[in-house]
């Protein structure tokens, strides 16, 4: 997360001096158009939603078929050539930044939509398929696809998969791992493999598992099946604010602990609100602390049950307003605030999004000590995360432009997830590790930890050609990362968001 700090490894002069020869084999491979080399084109790829810093690839290739990674993988691994796996470029922790000896992998026109099983209920998908699309596929015909990140409109399922990604709608339905039955994914050296053929529980390993989450550091999976379920007979969301985030966060550990799964439990503090109501007009209490969303689902009784058991455990915490959706437009309103959070926070200042998961036990204390940390810098946050699951993204305002106040919301960002983890949580709940939370690692795992998880990743890579400057630190790698030695950003690789 120390982006003013962060290193990567130093390019390899030998793979820069042989931008030529590499060109060529990618273009034996692939038609002309879908290898992308001009310096103003790879401006398009030089960072990812995390945005804090910018470096242009040496290429990227934009393949339309399984075949076509193969026959690029199997090219790139012959020369030793650093490889970063792209899907929308939607990444919140640098995960598709690439390196200048690196090549970057496009996924995005994969796009399409091989298989509707409603019989079996799982769908077959290219990995560039926009994670909406699925939904939208699938509608008309009474499903829908679970996992639900803010960013769905815009990112794929690969990169989802990539990064284990959630959204507001996990707390019942879990994550992208809960919602996968099989992949088909290339290997560093062109090997085309299938995990999975739709089944809920496949024999053997859990290889399906390794890969979802793996960060593109595994393979470049190129195919998904994914669970398809039914919509439920029906969905209410509704609204409650509260005096403090303390007492909202006290009101969701009641909730869960009360045995009560709603579809969603969303948290906003008062930043968040008004940011999202002057965004939205979705109807939030501009006058409350803290601003729960609960949906419950089913048939009407059903959701009556729900939210009158929610409704009186929230009144055992002081709720001030109880305001239900009184119609689909309501109601779809108040998902488009949540679901704008962050591109409305964007309007008003430069953010860093954290994310990080806490025990629902240790979420009133976080909260409380999140505020006290952005303060101590002479911060403010604009809190709004997946309260169900303390699954927490703080916003960390500040001007991109003041590098002494970039360097204060890194530092308060570090502070953040290291309370996380000594809380009782860990560093990411849904955006994964990528270059933010690299350093951090050690916070959370002992040498032994990294060293097992750097044994499976290199039994899938052996060349470490995959994503090689993410997930762990970089110094002490040992031989794995073929002796280059790490290099800290410079003004000539590292140019702020603006």
């Amino acid at each position: 997360m120390i982006v003013t700090a962060i290193q990567f490894l130093k390019p390899d002069p030998s793979i820069l001096n042989r931008r030529d020869d590499i060109l060529s084999s990618l273009r034996a491979v692939l038609p002309d158009e879908a290898v992308v080399s001009d310096p103003v084109e790879l401006r398009a790829f030089e960072t990812d939603g995390f945005t804090a810093y910018r470096r242009l690839p040496l290429a990227v290739v934009l393949p339309s078929t399984t075949q076509e990674v193969a026959a690029v993988m199997e090219a790139l691994s012959r020369q030793k050539v650093p490889v970063v796996p792209r899907g929308a470029g939607t990444s919140l922790c640098g995960g598709a930044i690439p390196q200048e000896d690196a090549v970057i992998v496009s996924l995005t026109r994969m796009s399409r939509i091989l298989e509707l099983d409603y019989p079996n209920r799982l769908a077959r998908v290219e990995a560039g398929v926009t994670n909406l699309s699925i939904s939208e596929a699938v509608s008309a015909d009474g499903f829908f696809y679970a996992p639900d990140p803010s960013s769905q409109l815009a990112c794929t399922i690969g990169g989802n998969i990539a990064m284990n990604s959630g959204g507001a709608h996990c707390l019942k339905y879990g994550v992208t791992t809960n919602n996968l039955l099989g992949v088909t994914m290339v290997l560093y050296d062109g090997t085309i493999i299938r995990l999975g053929e739709g089944e809920l529980d496949a024999a053997g390993l859990d290889l399906l598992g390794l890969i979802c989450g793996s960060e593109g550091q595994l393979g470049l999976v190129t195919e998904a099946i994914v669970r398809l379920i039914a919509k439920p007979a029906g969905a209410q969301p509704v609204l409650f604010g509260f005096s403090s985030s303390e007492k909202a966060g006290d009101c969701v550990a009641d909730i869960i602990g009360a045995g009560i799964i709603p579809v969603a439990i969303e948290f906003m503090d008062r930043e968040a609100i008004a940011i999202c109501e002057a965004f939205a007009k979705a109807g939030y209490p501009l006058d409350a602390e803290a601003l729960l969303i609960v949906e419950v689902e089913g048939s009407d009784k059903e959701m009556a049950d729900q939210l009158g058991r929610i409704v009186e455990i929230a009144r055992r915490h002081d709720v001030q307003t109880i305001k239900e959706s009184q119609s689909a437009t309501e109601a779809a309103l108040i998902w488009k605030g949540r679901k704008s959070a962050f591109g409305a926070t964007g309007r008003v200042a430069d953010y860093i999004c954290m994310d990080g998961t806490v025990p629902l036990s240790q979420l009133a204390f976080v909260l409380k000590e999140t505020g006290a940390i952005v303060k101590r810098y002479g911060l403010r946050a604009a809190n709004v995360f997946h309260a169900g699951d303390g699954n927490m993204h703080p916003l960390i305002l500040y001007d991109v432009n003041d590098p002494a106040e970039r360097e204060k919301a890194e530092q308060a960002g570090n502070d953040i997830l290291r309370l996380c983890v000594d809380a009782g949580g860990c560093l990411t709940g849904e955006h994964g590790v990528g270059i933010e939370k690299r350093d951090l690692m050690t916070h959370q795992y002992n040498e032994t930890d990294l060293d097992q998880m750097i044994d499976v990743r290199a039994a899938f890579d052996p060349v470490w050609i995959l994503n090689p400057s993410k997930v762990f630190p970089l110094e002490g790698r040992g031989e794995s990362d073929g002796g280059r030695a790490v290099a800290g950003t410079s003004d000539a690789t590292m140019e702020a968001a603006q």
